[in-house]
């Protein structure tokens, strides 16, 4: 199912495209508007104030992957990249950029529609739970929010909602198939396990004192990941 009013900004200078999306996405009844360059778009955000935003790459002047950057210093809206580029190397460094999700063009309404549903639903869930610690880690899933000792970590939403699925299931082996239909609503698309792994060495990036050799988020090889912890369960966020 869709999710009727969500807002969604198409971000695409090819007008071709942008019809085709707009016609897409307003049958299903997401309200849409659009930019076509990257400088429109970062006007646009503020005032439209997107659910989920689907950006292009390959824009005239500011590039896709600026905006993105522009976007994640002061807002966690999902962003979806829609690329021609499908080598490994633009997809890490979308998701280094700060983007949710990465579509290789061509493709299909349904593998977008399916994308567009799974980010929304990973910021439209409300959590609710006790605070989450260890060592200096703490998860507040009530408030989704996140620090490491007294400083706030910034998350993308997919990068929440996997920590959240760690959370949740601390010490325990996650394999790559759980955590991908956790996160990314249990579809298997062909680029879905690379953009686990990349998310996983940005949490680790964030998260652990030296990435290399991470503390929290363990790799079991070949099966998936577990967070390695000693949890300490607080009733209530004055208790940190």
């Amino acid at each position: 199912m869709s999710d009727p009013g969500s807002r969604v900004l198409i971000v695409e200078d090819e007008a071709g495209i942008r019809r085709f999306l707009r016609a897409t996405l307003a049958a299903r009844g997401y309200s849409v508007q659009e930019a076509s360059t990257g400088e429109e778009a970062l006007q646009l955000v503020p005032a439209f104030r997107p659910d989920l935003i689907l950006l292009d790459l390959g824009l005239p002047g500011i590039s896709g992957k600026q905006v993105t950057s522009c976007l994640r210093e002061w807002t966690q809206t999902p962003i979806i990249i829609l690329s021609v580029q499908g080598d490994e190397s633009a997809k890490i460094a979308a998701l280094d950029a700060g983007a949710d999700d990465y579509l290789t063009k061509p493709f299909g309404h349904g593998e977008l529609l399916a994308r567009i549903r799974a980010a929304l639903r990973r910021v439209g869930h409300q959590d609710d739970g006790p605070l989450f610690v260890t060592g200096d880690l703490t998860v507040d899933l009530a408030g989704r929010a996140v620090r490491l000792g007294a400083e706030m970590v910034r998350l993308t939403p997919t990068e929440y909602a996997l920590l959240k699925a760690f959370v949740v299931h601390a010490n325990k082996l996650l394999t790559h198939r759980q955590l991908m239909r956790e996160v990314w609503g249990g579809a298997h698309y062909e680029d879905t396990q690379h953009l686990l792994r990349v998310n996983i060495s940005n949490l680790r990036r964030k998260l652990e004192a030296d990435p290399a050799r991470p503390q929290y988020i363990i790799t079991e090889p070949g099966v998936g990941y577990r967070l390695r912890t000693e949890p300490r369960i607080s009733a209530a966020p004055s208790s940190v």
